[in-house]
């Protein structure tokens, strides 16, 4: 890591105060690695707990179990002074009481950051093809309120749909994706994002290591995917990710990122504060209460005519 970090800073200026985030799981914490991360540059940690229940993380396959998940938050104490939990609520078998356990935990501990996520079942997966028996959708949706209400009373502030935080310390990488911001993704199967004068284009690279690297010593090109965005597009994309945040965004920063007058939304505006989802003028665009428990329904009235909804919005919780 101090490698990478070093090549990078050599390549172009950083920020004085970047966050550099560096994501781990609770069976990989040993106290000399992290205090070693920690000198390499990384100020900000991201630990994948998804639960502190031993048998909820069994369920879920996980291979570290609730003392390793404690452990791992000590540690990370130790040398850090900004860290994000992640959680998973509506888990086989999970009740009200043990997501709210759950929550409770993570907010004890004190980090500066929790996402707490519904689980959703992925095309491709053992739990899509033999789905286990989940909470419906009513319990599902007392543990979202649940969540709101515990982490509001622990001094977090809901900043987006999943996500809760002390002030001033939301995800800066985060909020730059939910603000259609611009990224450069490094890696294999890593995604970019990338703004031009009279383009915006999205990038996937090799997914395979092995074959990333063979390119890699080739010289060859490690794009393996590029789509440039149509207008359409990049209405759509820009309001599903915005609308994401409590807050809404400034309505001048759809044309400043999307390069499409706010004109071209204007009727889906209407049509949403016409439902109650949204309020919005000239100064600032923002979900309503209703619009963020009903977030997919928001999000499909500016969905193209030509798109399916199922896979444009599959990557919402």
């Amino acid at each position: 890591m101090d490698a990478v970090l070093t090549a990078v800073r050599t390549l172009l200026p950083l920020e004085h105060f970047a966050e550099v985030t560096l994501e781990a799981n609770p069976g990989t914490f040993e106290a000399q690695k992290f205090a070693d991360f920690r000198k390499a540059g990384i100020n900000r940690l991201s630990i994948g707990i998804q639960s502190f229940n031993p048998r909820h993380l069994k369920a879920i396959g996980r291979v570290h179990d609730d003392q390793e998940a404690h452990r791992a938050v000590d540690i990370a104490l130790k040398y850090f002074d900004n860290i994000n939990l992640d959680l998973m609520y509506a888990l086989p078998g999970q009740t009200l009481e043990h997501a709210q356990a759950d929550i409770e935990a993570a907010c004890a501990r004190g980090v500066t950051h929790i996402s707490a996520y519904h689980l959703t079942l992925e095309p491709n997966t053992l739990f899509y093809r033999f789905p286990p028996k989940l909470p419906d959708d009513e319990t599902a949706a007392a543990m979202q309120d649940m969540i709101e209400q515990t982490t509001s009373n622990h001094q977090y502030r809901n900043y987006e749909t999943s996500a809760f935080a002390h002030a001033g310390k939301e995800s800066r990488h985060n909020v730059n994706y939910w603000l259609f911001g611009d990224y450069v993704g490094i890696g294999a199967g890593a995604h970019s994002k990338i703004s031009f004068a009279d383009k915006i284009v999205r990038q996937m690279r090799y997914k395979q290591p092995k074959e990333y690297l063979a390119k890699a010593r080739m010289g060859e090109s490690l794009i393996q995917v590029q789509q440039e965005l149509t207008v359409e597009d990049r209405s759509f994309e820009f309001m599903m990710n915005a609308l994401r945040l409590t807050g809404g965004f400034d309505t001048p920063l759809f044309q400043e990122r999307t390069g499409l007058p706010i004109a071209v939304v204007q009727q889906h505006l209407d049509e949403a504060e016409q439902r109650g989802l949204l309020v919005h003028d000239h100064l600032r665009i923002k979900p309503t209460v209703l619009g963020r428990r009903f977030l997919n329904d928001l999000l499909q009235i500016f969905l193209p005519e030509n798109t399916s909804s199922d896979n444009a919005l599959k990557s919402l919780p």
